[in-house]
């Protein structure tokens, strides 16, 4: 194999790689983007939970009944 082949066959793999690793990153970040939206909706999710368990709980302690 002549050097200008190897040259070739390098900066062909070469470009395979960049477009790999471009490919790469456009996944990463499009995934930070989603886990960064559902950890919002999660947030808002336990938010309202929240508000909705203290509206649920009583506001008081009742007496107890009068036969104890």
């Amino acid at each position: 194999m002549d050097e200008d082949t190897r040259i070739d066959r390098l900066e062909i793999r070469l470009t395979e790689q960049d477009a790999t690793i471009e490919d790469l990153n456009r996944t990463v970040t499009e995934q930070w983007r989603v886990i960064d939206r559902l950890v919002r909706q999660l947030d808002m999710l336990r938010e309202q939970v929240e508000e909705a368990a203290a509206r649920a709980a009583p506001r008081g302690l009742e007496p107890p009944p009068p036969h104890y």
